[in-house]
Formats: structure tokens, C-alpha cells, sequence
């Protein structure tokens, strides 16, 4: 079944899906292919450890946070870019209210259907 988004998202006219935790995402676009998603951060909010077999890259467009992938933590910040290698362990602590682009490999149908909240690892994906 192929899926697809809008082919402009415009994200003054769209609503936050409030994630918990103190996260909130909107999503920026998909097929079958890819998926981007902005996700909101606010202070102290944390991605809690998960795993995925989706490959992802992520843009701190906004904020400083703490990742950490496969063991080894790193502080990112505004302009900073981070990769997941699929299957890999990884989080995120949010230091500083922000903003992160994900952008995943093929898309994250778990996200579209409801089956999967990773940031919060309620329905992590194994």
C-alpha cells in the first residue's frame, strides 16, 4: 500500500500531537520511503532509551540536548546533526527547551498507525 503525505505540510496551520513527557511532534512529510517529523522538546523532557530498525538522522534545529547512542553520550546543540545507525540503543535528555528534525528510513509506519511511541518506549520497537 503506498502512502504518502501533503506535498506542502504547512506547520502554522497544523496542531502539536502531544506525545507526554513534555514532547509534542508534528509530522513534516512521508511516503513509503522516508519520514520527516519536527518534534518539540521542553526542558528536562527525555526520549527514553529505544531501538528501531529504521535508520535515523536527526537535526537539533533548536535547544542543547544529551544523546546517547550505543553507550556513548554526547551533548548536541542548535545546528548539530546526530545518526542512528538502525538497531542501535539509543536517548535523548533535553538541557535546554528545543527543537529536533528526525527524519527516518524507510517511514516509521508505527507512527502513522498508533502501534509505536519510541520516544517515550511504551511501544518500542525491538
Amino acid at each position: 500500500m503506498k502512502r504518502f503525505s501533503e506535498k506542502y505540510i504547512l506547520t502554522d496551520q497544523m496542531e502539536w500531537e502531544n506525545l507526554g513527557g513534555g514532547v509534542s511532534r508534528k509530522f513534516l512529510g512521508y511516503d513509503n520511503q522516508i519520514m520527516m517529523v519536527q518534534v518539540k522538546f521542553e526542558k528536562g523532557a527525555e526520549g527514553a532509551p529505544h531501538q528501531h530498525f529504521h535508520t535515523q538522522t536527526t537535526y537539533v534545529a533548536a535547544g542543547k540536548f544529551e544523546f546517547e547512542i550505543d553507550g556513548v553520550k554526547q551533548i548536541v546543540k542548535a545546528g548539530d546533526g546526530v545518526y542512528m545507525e538502525p538497531n542501535l540503543m539509543h536517548s535523548a535528555v533535553c538541557l535546554e527547551e528545543g527543537m529536533l528534525i528526525d527524519v527516518f528510513a524507510p517511514v516509521r509506519e508505527d507512527f502513522l498507525d498508533g502501534s509505536g511511541v519510541s520516544y517515550f518506549g511504551d511501544k518500542e520497537d525491538k
